[in-house]
């Protein structure tokens, strides 16, 4: 039955818009962290070292961080397969590109795909960056988030990743929130006003959000 229906276009659908969901919860939540930088040195790393204690005495040392890295990657991989594999359903359903572009389509929705190929990079450099330190420029400081982020938006190509990266993020998530309300049968007539101006604050907030860390940095306001 599974298999049924992650054979069907509803089901990959599906997938697509829950994964998304997943993505865009962990999104809001990894903001408003981020957002703690502007505290300062002491707030910022000690919510580093929170995040790998969460739930002890019950969990042990990461065990809930793990968890919550696998359930992303799941996340992730599930809607990299489901929107790759829609991708060659739609070109195999119309080999021959249209003569004249649909009026309505919006800028995102033609940029959805490059646009998740940019984003896939960037998770892979940002985790290299700032996780395992490994493409890391200044010297990369264990234990210390608050200055390994210092390091990375004080280099040009650091603050140009990041901003193309998460232009791109609000592109998305302006057409990914809405196309997964329909999918879930949440929009209607009457709703699809609220659910476009929700999805376009969304995109906003969270592209501000991202975007006031290496603008924070480049300022001097965080240094």
């Amino acid at each position: 039955m599974a298999r049924t229906v992650w054979d069907s276009t509803v089901g990959k659908k599906t997938v697509m818009a829950v994964s998304g969901i997943v993505m865009l919860l962990y999104l809001v939540a990894h903001m408003i962290g981020n957002l703690k930088i502007f505290f300062g040195p002491g707030e910022f790393n000690h919510y580093a070292h929170w995040l790998r204690t969460v739930g002890e005495p019950v969990m042990h040392y990461e065990w809930t961080l793990w968890i919550i890295r696998v359930v992303l990657v799941v996340a992730v991989i599930a809607h990299a397969v489901s929107a790759y594999q829609l991708s060659r359903r739609d070109i195999r359903a119309r080999p021959s590109k249209y003569v004249h572009r649909k009026a309505r389509t919006s800028y995102a929705t033609r940029t959805m795909r490059w646009g998740g190929v940019i984003l896939a990079l960037f998770i892979v450099w940002h985790l290299l960056d700032l996780t395992t330190g490994t493409v890391h420029s200044g010297g990369f400081e264990t234990g210390k988030p608050y200055q390994n982020v210092v390091d990375t938006f004080s280099t040009w190509y650091g603050n140009a990743l990041y901003i193309i990266a998460m232009l791109a993020v609000g592109l998305h998530i302006r057409h990914g929130f809405w196309s997964a309300a329909q999918t879930l049968g949440v929009g209607s007539r009457t709703r699809d006003r609220a659910l476009k101006t929700t999805a376009n604050a969304l995109a906003l907030l969270l592209t501000a959000g991202f975007l006031a860390v290496p603008v924070g940095v480049m300022t001097g306001v965080v240094s």
